[in-house]
């Protein structure tokens, strides 16, 4: 039971903080995993592989609800959707096995550093105020899309993260306009998520020191408590987000991202040095 209560609260965190800051809750679905299957004994040659892979599960879930709501808003660019996803599907899976090869302190060191970026680049977002401007998209043909597609799924699946922070970006990059660029990426977020975690399921089928109630590396008690609170708290962090300042949040988690960033990279600095 007080397992079940750890895994709500992640949930509700994540949640929260997916509606506070609109990025996926995948960043704080993995650092808290980690710390939690630490805590229960959980073999750490597997353990953050069971991080990654349990929070793409919930992924799954989660993007639904999100895809809904932008389309009844008209906002997915579905056809940028439709060229990206062939390369997300293969990226992601491909990601899974690149994470399923790493041992667990390297995907733990790359995590933090992914960390440190996502909050740098915050930081310095923050400071820019004006976009790019708009005046017209500029997408490359759907080949590169799908090539860019793929470089976002892969990288996406090995931090178990719906791929926003990616996405978004690129899409902007592009001219697409804000708000389209975000539902489009919580659209793709739904392939990454779902050719990940199945990718991470077949990679570690066999493995021998997998809890009970694992399918591969996706642990499901964990699955469930996340996907139980994450939904609602998604929609009470969404509405105190209009009540409090935009760029104070964004520092704010800028600011978490770091704390979690150099934790991973203290805890594995050995490996740069050795």
């Amino acid at each position: 039971m007080e397992t079940l209560l750890i895994y709500l609260l992640v949930g509700a965190a994540a949640g929260t903080i997916a509606g506070l800051f609109g990025v996926g809750g995948g960043l704080i679905i993995v650092p808290a995993l980690v710390l939690v299957f630490t805590a229960l004994g959980i073999a750490p040659e597997i353990l953050t592989h069971m991080a990654v892979a349990t929070s793409l599960a919930t992924i799954v879930i989660t993007s639904i609800s999100s895809i809904r709501t932008h389309h009844l808003k008209g906002a997915v660019g579905w056809p940028i959707f439709l060229s990206m996803t062939p390369g997300i599907l293969l990226g992601s899976w491909l990601g899974g096995v690149t994470a399923h090869l790493l041992p667990g302190a390297w995907l733990q060191l790359l995590i933090g550093v992914f960390a440190m970026v996502i909050a740098s680049r915050m930081w310095l977002a923050g400071r820019r105020h004006a976009e790019l401007p708009q005046n017209g998209e500029k997408l490359p043909v759907a080949p590169l899309l799908a090539v860019v597609g793929g470089v976002i799924g892969w990288a996406s699946a090995i931090f178990g993260i719906g791929g926003g922070s990616l996405t978004v970006p690129f899409l902007s990059h592009c001219r697409v306009q804000m708000q389209r660029a975000v539902a489009t990426s919580a659209a793709c977020g739904l392939p990454i998520a779902i050719a990940g975690a199945i990718s991470f399921a077949v990679q570690g089928w066999n493995d021998e020191q997998l809890p009970a109630w694992s399918s591969g590396y996706i642990y499901w008690p964990a699955f469930a408590g996340i996907v139980l609170a994450s939904t609602p708290f998604a929609r009470f962090g969404a509405n105190l987000a209009h009540r409090l300042s935009p760029q104070l949040l964004k520092n704010c988690f800028a600011g978490l991202l770091c704390v979690i960033g150099l934790r991973f990279i203290w805890l594995n600095a050995g490996l740069l040095v050795g």
